[in-house]
């Protein structure tokens, strides 16, 4: 084969194919055929992507927050399943949507709002009150920047910013909130009995039907895929520095440092603010400027708060006189930034521009910054240094393991032998996890990887903690397998006869409503069934001492009608069931109902039908927008 295509290609037509390949490079560029674009998004939402961090990060909040809520309680191996992962990967695509059309219909959170949302935060005030410091050092404890933080901030405003014009747009009618309480508040008269668990009615059970159980049925009765790994771990505990810093080597970090140990100048300003409209026309512009103009030639120290009180469109600070607090460079926008810190104490700037209007900026007051000595901050250079010196060790350590054991994907024991460390392995365990690091789910989604799994490969860099970090590989893979039938035969059986039992008891409950149904007396076949007929009055939709499913029945089941009871089955559990009959229907008591706990209802409503408008606008935006997914990458 290879010599006739050798053969084919002399001559004319070696000449003709290798123009065209010619021609394709130029035309295309030849970088075309060395290089490709390798897509790492998870979903890509008009022109707008969701990045596999962006999700893992969303993933890992949520988490935490199930497991600092539900404690012992808290299912990891629920974010492991596909229903889950769309779920939260469709909470993403809708805030992207709502981002976008944020833009298209040019809403935006102005500077104002975003600071005006940061200080009312209880994580950054002092005596109530918004404190710079507390705000500086909870941001360096996250490993955040102002920046970041407002850049986050500023996104969960923008997601809401729709949304609530949406809710506040809801119309919610006292009509409304007198149907809802009418039905809410109905009660109804009820008689139930329940009947005795019945004998199947066919207590024999032969090996053949359990055959056929077993065999329509083999998914439950499987024993789990299971692997075991070899793995080497990076821990920082077992990590030492080769020596603490010296004070020469602290006083340096001070001296290139020194900025983290002073506070910084502040300064106590007012405004007042002009606002120009978003896509402002130049006439709009010019009267904006030519009334800020006007304002700042009138403007004095003594009676700028109440021009501010009087013509300021900022609501934040109006009523106020126009009162920002204490600022610091950088918390406001470049512009008002710029000019707040061109004055000196006591002047009052030119109108200035920002993307929300024209500012009149009044600088009051003005705090030097203070700096710490050496010695007041060596322990904390001390502490920083030592923690430096551990991350930069482990981080040393946990660089060599990755590289080595991607050199080497088949095995442990090169990276193992040249870290000096230990092939740990761990038991058997399935999907559900197990001991030690088959606990963590990362670990886990290694496992059962492909490239793990199928493969045989060393897996990459699995970060158990800030400061643990483990490679691992297949040792052992045992397949799900099909327990034997005389395993699980008992418990076949046992499923068998209650299915049976169930059965007979829907049956014999079915009958004896379409008995009830034709006029015989309820006392009287609760009397022959040997169970016990209960009375409800004024029963509500939930209250002690009475099976939920019995209550949920009886307000689903119609309204009696002309004035004959209205009968139903309910299924309990353990193949029981009960029936019952609705006597009596009346109306939620409205008068019981308060002022403020109908004003409550009405936000409540307000929100759930809002909530329902909101994602209804999301379906449409969604219908309407080109949205691909990429599940490899969830």
């Amino acid at each position: 084969m290879l010599q006739s295509l050798r053969d084919k290609m002399h001559g004319w037509p070696a000449i003709v194919v290798l123009g065209i390949a010619v021609f394709a490079m130029s035309f295309f560029g030849i970088e075309g055929y060395f290089s490709s674009q390798v897509e790492t998004f998870v979903a890509k939402v008009g022109k707008r992507e969701i990045s596999q961090q962006q999700y893992q990060d969303a993933m890992n909040r949520i988490r935490q927050q199930q497991r600092a809520q539900m404690g012992d309680q808290f299912d990891p191996t629920l974010f492991d399943k596909p229903e889950f992962k769309q779920q939260m990967l469709d909470e993403l695509v809708g805030q992207q949507l709502l981002l976008q059309a944020n833009d298209d219909l040019g809403m935006r959170v102005s500077d104002q709002a975003l600071r005006d949302t940061i200080a009312a935060m209880p994580a950054f005030q002092v005596d109530g009150k918004f404190n710079a410091d507390m705000y500086r050092a909870q941001l360096a404890g996250a490993g955040m920047t102002p920046d970041m933080y407002q850049d986050s901030v500023r996104t969960s405003l923008q997601s809401s910013l729709l949304p609530d014009a949406i809710s506040g747009s809801t119309i919610i009618t006292n009509a409304d909130v007198d149907r809802y309480l009418e039905i809410k508040l109905q009660r109804r008269d009820v008689r139930y009995f329940i009947l005795p668990r019945p004998a199947p009615a066919d207590s024999q059970v032969t090996d053949a039907q359990v055959q056929d159980y077993y065999k329509a049925h083999q998914a439950d009765f499987m024993n789990p895929e299971q692997v075991s790994l070899k793995y080497i771990e990076v821990n920082a505990a077992d990590l030492k520095p080769e020596a603490q810093p010296t004070d020469e080597e602290l006083k340096k970090r001070y001296q290139d440092e020194m900025s983290r140990f002073g506070m910084p100048e502040e300064r106590e300003v007012s405004h007042i603010l002009i606002n120009v409209p978003k896509n402002a026309t130049p006439a709009q512009q010019k009267a904006a400027l030519e009334k800020a103009d006007k304002i700042a030639a009138q403007t004095t120290p003594a009676n700028f708060a109440k021009l501010a009180q009087q013509d300021s469109d900022d609501l934040g600070s109006k009523l106020q006189g126009g009162d920002l607090g204490w600022l610091q460079k950088g918390v406001t926008n470049p512009a008002f930034d710029a000019a707040m810190f061109a004055l000196q104490k006591g002047q009052i700037s030119k109108p200035v521009l920002s993307d929300e209007g024209y500012h009149i900026i009044y600088l009051r007051d003005v705090r030097s910054g203070q700096t710490k000595s050496f010695e007041q901050v060596r322990d904390q250079l001390l502490k920083e240094a030592v923690a430096a010196d551990h991350d930069r060790v482990y981080n040393d350590a946990a660089g060599k393991m990755t590289d080595l054991t991607s050199q080497n994907p088949g095995s442990l024991e090169p990276a193992a032998q040249a870290l000096q460390l230990q092939v740990k392995e761990t038991p058997l365990f399935s999907r559900a996890g197990g001991p030690g690091i088959a606990s963590n789910q990362k670990v886990l989604a290694a496992a059962f990887s492909n490239d793990v799994l199928a493969s045989g490969n060393n897996s990459s860099l699995i970060n158990l903690s800030k400061t643990d970090s483990v490679v691992v590989r297949l040792d052992k893979h045992v397949p799900a397998s099909p327990r034997a039938v005389a395993d699980v035969r008992d418990a076949i059986v046992q499923k068998i006869l209650d299915q049976r039992i169930a059965d007979t008891a829907r049956q014999k409950a079915d009958v004896l409503v379409q008995r009830l149904g034709k006029g015989e007396d309820m006392t009287t076949l609760a009397k022959a069934e040997h169970a016990d007929l209960l009375t409800l009055g004024q029963a509500q939709r939930v209250q002690q001492g009475v099976p939920q499913a019995i209550l949920t029945q009886a307000f689903v089941t119609p309204h009696p009608a002309d004035g004959k009871p209205q009968y139903a089955d309910v299924s309990l559990d353990h193949g029981t069931y009960a029936v019952l009959a609705v006597d009596k229907v009346e109306g939620g008591d409205l008068s019981k109902f308060t002022a403020d706990d109908r004003q409550q209802l009405y936000r409540q409503m307000m929100q759930a039908y809002g909530g329902v408008e909101t994602q209804g606008f999301v379906d449409m935006l969604k219908s309407n927008t080109k949205i691909e997914i990429a599940k490899d990458r969830m």
